[in-house]
């Protein structure tokens, strides 16, 4: 079948997005789900950081690639092998295609899944391979979902299936910013009640570590940004506390108002900026969590006897350390609840055809999550 896709040819490219047009809006040509994957008609895709990231040739990827990683839509066709999923049930993408196999998967981590981990770094799916064409070339795949589309082939490993009475636009971001963001802070950093706990980047996936900290009901919320309207939302949304990174003084006021630093730092922003802020302000004793993923090249030291002598630890987490067919039900069932009010966090919704101009926005920094609206 044919479908418009946002194809990326050069990583890199200068900004104004609007005048170098990183994003090529094509026709393309999409082969019908192999075994064990599902076609997917996309309802609404959200722009992330870390596709800003692919874009500015932070993250290296294989090109051409059709973008886009955080989206939900409808199923429209079952490939064999598959008898979990029907035509017309409601789908959350996720960006870790498990295999459900490996050693890793296995041991319950799937969002760590090797088999997935390579086939992602060739632009392939996990089955092996690439659905995608255009004149006779092959194009490359996204983490598995290249979502900025009006359909989709993924695995059926990077799904999950969802309630229809979720609007698609809304449970979009249950794929990326909130399995990352509340994550974080319920399943990699298991912040217990009354903590004090901080948030350095306050994008989709740090204002959703900041609804984490308010679900394990920890006791006073940092929420820490360069951007006043972000911190304004922080506030707006439970944040107890709001630093702009910018003022000089911002680890001092912070270390002083708890008496000496904080119990659980979330660095989110993928800088090094950020890391220095975050890692300034954990307390004795504290942790250091980051799901913000710098450039490649990047490096942060530290003073390996503080570390020691004042019990701090430093953690990664990739995706929320979550298992998404138990994480992404429960944490919707939070939203329908009023827990997670994601729909505070759209900065307004976009088409296909202006998606440059929204990476524009993102990377301005004075967006939150632009919700891309596939019309067919």
């Amino acid at each position: 079948m044919q479908t418009k896709a946002a194809v990326l040819y050069e990583q890199g490219k200068e900004r104004p997005y609007t005048r170098s047009r990183p994003l090529v809006i094509e026709t393309v040509e999409l082969d019908d789900p192999a075994d064990g994957e599902l076609l997917v008609e996309i309802a609404a895709a959200g722009l992330c950081h870390s596709d800003l990231s692919t874009i500015e040739g932070i993250r290296p990827r294989p090109v051409p690639l059709v973008m886009g990683h955080e989206a939900a839509g409808i199923v429209r066709a079952v490939g064999t092998g598959v008898d979990d999923v029907k035509v017309d049930d409601h789908v959350v993408m996720v960006f870790v295609m498990s295999c459900g196999v490996c050693a890793v998967c296995s041991g319950g981590r799937p969002h760590l899944c090797s088999v997935s981990a390579k086939a992602k770094a060739q632009g392939e799916l996990i089955g092996g391979g690439r659905r995608l064409h255009l004149n006779g070339r092959h194009l490359n795949h996204n983490v598995g979902i290249s979502c900025f589309a009006e359909y989709a082939v993924v695995s059926r490993g990077s799904v999950v299936v969802v309630d229809d009475d979720v609007p698609l636009e809304d449970a979009a971001l249950f794929g990326c910013a909130v399995i990352t963001g509340v994550g974080a802070v319920v399943n990699t950093a298991k912040v217990p009640a009354g903590a004090t706990m901080a948030v350095v980047g306050l994008g989709g996936v740090g204002l959703n570590a900041m609804l984490g900290g308010l679900i394990s009901d920890a006791g006073r919320i940092f929420a820490i940004d360069v951007n006043d309207n972000k911190l304004d939302l922080a506030r707006e949304l439970g944040a107890t506390d709001t630093v702009n990174g910018k003022d000089p003084d911002c680890i001092a006021k912070v270390r002083e108002a708890t008496g000496g630093g904080v119990d659980y730092v979330f660095e989110m922003a993928g800088s090094i900026e950020a890391w220095e802020t975050a890692h300034a302000i954990v307390g004795r004793g504290g942790t250091l969590t980051s799901a913000g993923l710098t450039p490649v090249s990047a490096e942060f030291s530290f003073n390996t006897y503080d570390l020691v002598s004042e019990e701090k630890a430093i953690k990664g987490s990739y995706m929320g350390s979550s298992v998404p067919q138990r994480d992404v039900p429960r944490f919707l069932e939070l939203y329908k609840q009023g827990k997670l009010p994601v729909d505070k966090l759209r900065s307004g919704f976009l088409a296909l055809d202006d998606i440059n101009a929204g990476f524009d926005r993102l990377a301005e920094g004075d967006v939150v999550r632009q919700i891309l609206r596939i019309s067919h």
